[in-house]
């Protein structure tokens, strides 16, 4: 089950996040999301625990909580929706809008110099 894991401290590292989840159960991974630029924590979290009922129970006892001087939020992750990715039309038609055919432009004769 994923959890994510708002609000948080940006001290912390994954280490205590997961130490936090394993009260409640078996953790598989415990992930911080950090900054490419500054390389600090951006503030929130994910969380995958192995079984969905201590995922569950996590989430409802620590949702709001406390910890660290600061009061967290820990909802169900849920994925994003990612459209469906839409056919892109080639902006020039392969047919040829003519029976004639394609014929390069050789220019006027306006203009001449010579």
């Amino acid at each position: 089950m994923d959890i994510y894991v708002g609000s948080i401290p940006f001290k912390w590292k994954e280490e205590r996040l997961r130490e936090i989840f394993e009260e409640y159960g078996e953790v598989e991974s415990a992930t911080i999301i950090i900054d490419k630029v500054t390389r600090q924590n951006k503030g929130f979290g994910f969380v995958v625990m192995t079984y969905e009922e201590e995922g569950r129970k996590a989430v409802k006892a620590l949702n709001g909580a406390e910890i660290d001087g600061r009061t967290i939020v820990v909802n169900i992750s849920v994925p994003k929706k990612r459209e469906e990715k839409k056919e892109v039309k080639p902006r020039f038609s392969q047919e040829k809008p003519d029976k004639k055919g394609w014929k390069p432009f050789k220019g006027n004769n306006k203009g001449k110099r010579f």
